[in-house]
């Protein structure tokens, strides 16, 4: 009898759970324990995901591997690069110099052809994806987003956020959007959390039109500033988000594997603001892409107008760092920018040394962010000096 009760009672349980999840518009309680206990690095087949189909011929990436710098600094010391590695829970090292690979490690039960999520690294691809439709004028920065997404706050146009809110302030996250960061699953409901598991993208847009701030006062890191962006572009191009980056970089750069991009639901919205998931030869493409000035060998595929603009420090800094059009400006550095996701995932452009490194990991949310990238300008400075003759690879 006791054991009939408590089936009964679990049964309830489970069934007021998925209710709860449903009514709310989360996913189930499946995923939303799963997601507790996954490693960053898994999370891709949790969600719905719409693919980015790679080049019918990808681009031959040249290798030849040659000694990298080991140890390397840390933390106020020297370690070695695989205690650095572990110690940031690495799960991808690619490191390429003047277009060519030196150095490619994967740890045991990842490879070359392991799709990893980007988490906001997404960001600055969709930065790129702007940037071409500027080029071409479907866009300006000086747009309000009420004009572009109508449909947002059509009855508060003239007086709701979005009709404060330019393209330009999306861009370098001075949006004021009051939408805080928040990546804690046991905390579904709040900020970037929220939206990450939410099954209506769009309609988590409209319901926290909300400023926290002046558009354009402050700089403060929003999630929600590249999703709107992200609707921006499916809208102006009548199409999703994962076929724009298909036809508009992936092809053209001669990306070697077909990427997904996590949806909000199946046939949905894609979540914008992060989960491209991608083989790290093809983050190390698009970062040579950048580094290139917008060019794959002869194919201009990002005007350097907006290479530059990239480059170019906006006038608020985020959250303490330099920043501009969804990239990072790493301090102190060798005016270098990287593209940044929340569980130690780069894609990490020193222009003055020539080099590119992807670091794909699942490490502590937004931890050893400065020290990581120290590491990679050493790297790249080290890279740059004389040294041995390089080792052809047997590829």
């Amino acid at each position: 009898m006791a054991l009939k009760i408590g089936l009964v009672a679990a049964g309830l349980l489970s069934a007021v759970a998925w209710a709860a999840t449903a009514l709310l518009g989360v996913p189930n309680p499946i995923i939303l324990v799963a997601l507790t206990v996954l490693e960053p690095s898994a999370v891709e087949p949790w969600f719905a995901r719409r693919p980015v189909p790679a080049a019918a011929t990808p681009r031959v990436l040249p290798v030849r591997l040659r000694p990298i710098l080991d140890p390397v600094p840390w933390k106020g010391g020297r370690v070695s690069l695989a205690e650095m590695l572990a110690a940031t829970h690495t799960n991808a090292l690619l490191v390429t110099q003047n277009g060519i690979l030196v150095h490619e490690w994967y740890r045991p039960g990842f490879d070359g052809a392991t799709r990893f999520p980007s988490w906001s690294v997404a960001k600055s691809v969709v930065s790129l994806l702007v940037g071409q439709a500027i080029t071409k004028g479907q866009l300006a920065e000086t747009d309000r987003v009420s004009a572009l997404l109508p449909d947002l706050r059509p009855d508060l146009r003239d007086t709701a956020a979005f009709g404060r809110i330019t393209v330009r302030d999306l861009l370098d996250m001075t949006s004021g959007l009051a939408v805080p960061e928040n990546y804690d699953p046991w905390d579904p409901l709040v900020g970037t959390a929220g939206m990450y598991l939410t099954r209506d993208l769009p309609a988590f847009v409209r319901d926290h039109a909300r400023l926290s701030s002046r558009p354009g006062s402050k700089g403060q890191y929003r999630s929600i500033d590249t999703e709107v962006l992200g609707l921006i572009l499916a809208e102006i191009q009548g199409r999703p988000l994962a076929d724009i980056l298909s036809e508009q970089i992936w092809k053209p750069m001669g990306a070697e594997a077909e990427a997904t991009w996590n949806l909000d639901r199946p046939g949905g919205t894609e979540k914008a603001f992060c989960c491209l998931n991608a083989v790290a030869r093809d983050f190390a493409r698009l970062g040579l892409m950048v580094a290139d000035h917008g060019r794959v060998g002869a194919t201009r595929i990002v005007a350097p107008g907006w290479i530059e603009r990239i480059e170019t420090p906006a006038r608020q800094e985020v959250d303490g760092w330099p920043y501009s059009a969804q990239w990072w400006h790493v301090p102190n550095g060798d005016e270098d920018i990287s593209a940044i996701g929340v569980y130690g995932q780069y894609v990490y452009i020193n222009r003055d040394t020539g080099t590119v490194i992807v670091k794909l990991s699942d490490h502590g949310a937004e931890q050893d962010e400065a020290d990581t990238l120290a590491v990679m300008l050493a790297l790249a400075r080290d890279l740059a000096r004389p040294g041995p003759t390089a080792r052809p690879s047997p590829e």
